[in-house]
């Protein structure tokens, strides 16, 4: 039996759909059991990870877990010892390969995520263990708003078209994560996953174009306007300060590229493949 935290969400739902494939008990963990949408004959338990002390029943006959930084929150060495108690012994967690930049320059933090935490918890746990440091997911675009503006012209508009990411298609993080749990070939690993290529802003406006049959191009807004527009879309002003100054930051600089992926998987996909992948989220 594996539990999974985070299970409905870009990394939980297609490794839940990874383990129950091959056959292994999977309890998925969810605020949200209504909308999980798993498949059939896993475990949905309704729960709240950043709460541990309510979960000594999901946990209880679990051989491994996956703490999902966001949804463990401060919780998680509250989570990793209450796992120890009950009889887990080997953990996961998906962390972020910016997890040694300062707390302020990590953006993702103020968003939630405790990447450091979650993998400072499992290292500390006395268990089998593994941390998976992620680059930026591909679908971050979509959190980003691409979708709305690529469905409404072919013009994407937002701040520093030279600033380059690696980004990592979401079920390339959960196939590692499965075979994080189903082999012991990563066991004591902080693993650094990142996509195949560095890619700007303004690249993967292009690939996105081309992948959908569209010439999309990228339009540089100043940083002032952008803040502007985040904040009053809601997202929080630390995090998008916090963001902001990475890309500034970052502007002509390549990303960090591995090949840990391939080297796991036999395979890694590139983000043309993500957008082929996701094309619906951008047409009409």
């Amino acid at each position: 039996m594996i539990v999974v935290t985070g299970a409905s969400g870009a990394v939980g739902r297609p490794l839940v759909e990874l383990i129950a494939a091959q056959g292994v008990r999977v309890r998925a963990i969810t605020r949200s059991p209504e909308n999980a949408a798993l498949p059939a004959g896993v475990e949905v338990v309704a729960g709240d990870p950043a709460w541990p002390d309510t979960l000594a029943d999901a946990l209880g006959g679990a051989s491994a877990a996956f703490l999902h930084p966001r949804a463990v929150g401060d919780a998680a060495f509250e989570f990793a010892e209450l796992a120890a108690k009950c009889g887990v012994r080997r953990l996961v967690a998906l962390s972020a390969i910016n997890i040694d930049d300062p707390l302020d320059a990590q953006p993702s933090r103020f968003r939630g995520d405790r990447n450091r935490e979650a993998e400072q918890a499992v290292v500390d746990s006395g268990l089998e263990w593994v941390s998976l440091r992620a680059s930026s997911f591909a679908n971050n675009v979509v959190q980003s708003g691409w979708n709305a503006q690529i469905r409404a012209g072919d013009v994407v508009r937002g701040p520093y078209a030279g600033f380059a990411e690696s980004p990592l298609h979401e079920g390339d993080i959960a196939a590692v994560a499965a075979h994080a749990f189903l082999t012991d070939d990563l066991l004591g690993q902080r693993v650094e996953l990142t996509g195949p290529q560095s890619l700007t802003h303004a690249d993967m406006v292009r690939i996105i174009g081309e992948v959908i049959g569209r010439p999309l191009r990228y339009e540089e807004v100043p940083a002032p306007v952008v803040r502007q527009g985040m904040v009053a879309r809601g997202f929080p002003e630390d995090f998008v300060d916090s963001l902001l100054a990475r890309y500034a930051d970052g502007v002509g600089q390549p990303a960090p590229v591995t090949n840990d992926v391939e080297k796991i998987l036999g395979r890694t996909r590139t983000f043309a493949d993500w957008a082929a992948d996701n094309a619906a989220a951008f047409q009409n």
